[in-house]
């Protein structure tokens, strides 16, 4: 039996191919002088209950960190607590619409049963997080929109953000905790 932490060394390696290609494709906008003066939100997530979903959680993490300036995803340390807790469910995939804050608690469940349908396991997890994030679902929509989730088809593969959905999380983490209002709390279902 392979040890886990090969798995997580694996997905750490793929995430971080990920979002080098994914840089050259899809370079956020410059910052502004007072957005780089302004730290970027820091977001802990713990994914210690998605067992099989680690490489995908950590190219999906990878893809937003590489595309917003305003938020940063990191794994939470053991024994920490998390803003977003990931968890593997046999359902559909589902989550907390945010953007959660610093503090706070959103809920990622990253369900079987799309996988089973033949979605991308990287674009799920991406795209649940996008809702962590604030960003609702643009159903139906085309591969190109991240936000377009299970709509666009089981061929899509893309686990970037289109330039309007990094806009709209770098709005929602501006101006660093000061703009943040607090999460809608509502759950988003993503089944077709």
């Amino acid at each position: 039996m392979l040890d886990s932490r090969w798995f997580k060394t694996a997905g750490v390696a793929a995430a971080i191919t990920l979002a080098t290609a994914t840089a050259s494709y899809a370079a956020p906008a410059p910052a502004t002088a007072a957005e780089s003066a302004a730290a970027a939100v820091t977001l802990r997530y713990d994914d210690s209950r998605a067992a099989g979903w680690e490489s995908a959680i950590a190219a999906g993490v990878a893809s937003w960190n590489a595309n917003v300036g305003n938020v940063k995803l990191v794994e939470a340390a053991p024994g920490t607590r998390a803003e977003i807790q990931i968890v593997a469910t046999s359902g559909w995939p589902q989550a907390t619409l945010g953007p959660v804050r610093p503090g706070g608690q959103a809920r990622v469940e990253l369900g079987s049963q799309a996988v089973a349908q033949g979605h991308d396991k990287t674009r799920i997890a991406a795209h649940e997080l996008g809702h962590s994030l604030g960003l609702p679902d643009t159903k139906p929509g085309p591969c190109s929109q991240l936000m377009s989730g299970s709509s666009a088809g089981t061929s899509c593969a893309n686990a970037v953000p289109t330039a309007a959905e990094r806009s709209r999380v770098e709005s929602a983490y501006a101006r660093g905790l000061a703009s943040l209002a607090p999460a809608d709390g509502r759950v988003l279902v993503d089944a077709p």
